[in-house]
């Protein structure tokens, strides 16, 4: 093998390794933040991962809010079919009240409680995030749905 075609070898071979470092690493980066939606409903089914970070949302059940010291709140989230709690240390949103469709962003313990560190309220009447909405709308076909919350 002659010198130039070495020299062009190590060189391929060099952009080869560089693309697949790359690749790699954002691989595992949007491993580690991906955020999925996980309805009450998945997450009693165990299809929630435990200690990662997941989005829950549903309805925020009426009689639910217990608020403790400071800033720290519990709450529960049902999809009219299955209820979770949710704990919250924080501020919440101006327009979250009970009986109201809510996403809260957190990890799942153990406990079945998701421990969240933002909540995130629907910004008009009008509105239903798409993920509450659809679990809703399953509920709905299954005959489960309870407008009662």
């Amino acid at each position: 093998m002659n010198p130039k075609r070495k020299q062009r070898l190590i060189i391929v071979l060099g952009i080869v390794a560089g693309v697949s470092a790359a690749a790699t690493f954002m691989g595992v980066a949007l491993q580690e933040n991906i955020n999925l939606y996980f309805s009450p409903t998945d997450v009693a089914a165990g299809k929630a991962p435990l200690n990662k970070r997941i989005r829950v949302g549903g309805l925020v059940v009426a009689g639910s809010l217990k608020r403790g010291e400071q800033l720290d709140v519990t709450f529960d989230v049902t999809d009219s079919v299955e209820s979770l709690t949710v704990q919250y240390d924080g501020i919440l949103p101006d327009l979250f009240r009970e009986g109201q469709g809510i996403i809260a962003n957190g990890k799942l313990i153990e406990s079945g409680v998701v421990v969240a560190d933002e909540v995130l309220a629907k910004h008009d009447e009008e509105y239903m995030p798409p993920e509450v909405q659809d679990s809703l709308d399953k509920a709905k076909a299954q005959g489960k749905y309870s407008a009662d919350l």
